[in-house]
């Protein structure tokens, strides 16, 4: 099983920047990819981006490319999204999560544990 816990959510002004963290613990962390989701009032869970386990490589939703960084740090057990350039439409729940042996890995069906979310508010 695969524990995860996120945090650093809050409020920001449009154009600011925010970093969460997703803190791993259970099975061995370097062995799985870590997923970023976000799911707005009345929307659907959307996919924000994605890092492989070595953590040489991340891919990012459209919406958020160029704005928004995953890192990963495996010695700390650690996943962190850096956000810039923050807009009103990023306000969200932030989820992180652990990437699963099926579906795609921009789908929430291909992530099989999740965290309990941080909140995301970003003021106009």
């Amino acid at each position: 099983q695969v524990q995860l816990v996120e945090s650093g959510g809050g409020l920001v002004q449009t154009g600011g920047s925010l970093r969460l963290s997703c803190a791993a613990s259970g099975r061995t962390f370097s062995s799985y990819a870590i997923g970023w989701f976000r799911q707005a009032p009345g929307k659907e869970r959307e996919f924000v981006g994605f890092i492989r386990w070595s953590g040489g490589s991340a891919y990012y939703a459209d919406s958020v490319k160029g704005r928004f960084i995953i890192s990963r740090d495996n010695a700390k057990n650690m996943v962190y999204l850096q956000m810039n350039s923050l807009k009103p439409e990023d306000t969200a729940v932030y989820y992180c999560s652990s990437r699963g042996v099926r579906g795609t890995y921009n789908s929430p069906s291909g992530y099989d544990y999740w965290g309990q979310g941080t909140q995301v508010t970003v003021s106009s």
